[in-house]
């Protein structure tokens, strides 16, 4: 599908998706693409993430229009990660109409690793992105002004959208994973040195680690990141204007894959975030929402079955913003 995408072709994808036999689709698509040898690598500072076995793969799909097709691993719960700054950013935005978010962090790709401290010293304590681990952090400390303890503000957003009452912070994971957050500390000492942070850098840092080891399923994330694909409706109501829902999409296109965004693009088509725990939640925009989790990554951080998996599932329903 070339061009731009008007309202009229993403009704047709619509229906396409709902004569589809998507179910058959995904199982043969966890055929195709789950693991059958240990390749690529686990984050050597998060030790509870190597103890999940390498051949796990499930993959979700929900649709604006109520129906949720699942297979293989789907229902398995797995350490989110990264993919929870797609939904800190838009708890920010909703409580931020004046934008002041948008004074603190930019939202352009970085160009350079995900906790870069070379490159926020350089730029005077302003984030690149929100989905770098710099942006990420200012995110959270915005949250925080609200709450202290944004990561169970999150916990409950996230369990309101899912409509399960499943996921859970690992807080035994979390606080291994706090050990080894020696590079997080330093960004957020460089952001408080730089006047762009305003809570205590540790407090941030501890937030922001629960907020990644939140447990959720394929099911539930594609079910919580929804409200994305319906132009910022959610489950009970208008989380987002769908401006800022596209807008988080386009962040997500250009941002969502570490260094490997352009790749992903190229290879998917859609807006996509990822984490170091496997999964990768992608935006149909009005058509559904997708997550599939493996946990080996290839050397940008990103799942390698699970790209791999998206770019045949676009390839094979013709999903694309492109």
């Amino acid at each position: 599908m070339g061009g731009i995408i008007k309202t009229a072709d993403w009704q047709e994808m619509t229906t396409a998706l709902e004569a589809s036999p998507l179910g058959p689709l995904l199982n043969n698509i966890v055929r195709s693409h789950r693991p059958l040898q240990k390749a690529g690598s686990v984050p050597a500072n998060i030790p509870f993430l190597a103890e999940v076995p390498f051949d796990k793969f499930g993959i979700a799909v929900a649709t604006t229009s109520g129906q949720v097709y699942r297979s293989g691993d789907a229902d398995v719960p797995f350490s989110i990660q990264s993919i929870s700054k797609v939904f800190t950013l838009a708890m920010a935005l909703q409580g931020d109409p004046a934008g002041r978010l948008w004074s603190r962090v930019l939202r352009e790709p970085s160009g350079t690793a995900f906790n870069s401290l070379v490159q926020l010293e350089v730029e005077h304590g302003v984030p690149r992105n929100p989905f770098i681990n710099a942006g990420a952090l200012v995110v959270t400390d915005h949250l925080m002004e609200g709450t202290p303890d944004a990561a169970k503000q999150l916990l409950r957003f996230l369990t309101a959208e899912a409509g399960s009452s499943g996921p859970f912070i690992n807080e035994e994971a979390a606080s291994s994973e706090l050990l080894g957050s020696n590079r997080n500390l330093a960004l957020a000492h460089f952001l408080k040195d730089f006047g762009n942070l305003k809570q205590t850098a540790q407090s941030v840092v501890q937030n922001y680690v629960r907020q990644c080891s939140i447990m959720m399923t394929c099911v539930e994330l594609a079910q919580a990141g929804l409200f994305l694909a319906r132009e910022g409706r959610g489950r009970l109501g208008r989380i987002l204007s769908p401006s800022d829902a596209k807008r988080i999409g386009s962040i997500m296109l250009t941002c969502g894959m570490y260094d490997a965004a352009g790749e992903f693009a190229y290879r998917v088509g859609l807006p996509g975030k990822s984490g170091v725990g496997g999964g990768i939640l992608v935006i149909v925009p009005g058509v559904c929402s997708i997550c599939v989790w493996s946990p080996r990554l290839d050397a940008k951080g990103n799942s390698l079955a699970g790209t791999a998996a998206l770019a045949d599932l676009s390839d094979r329903t013709g999903w694309s913003v492109f």
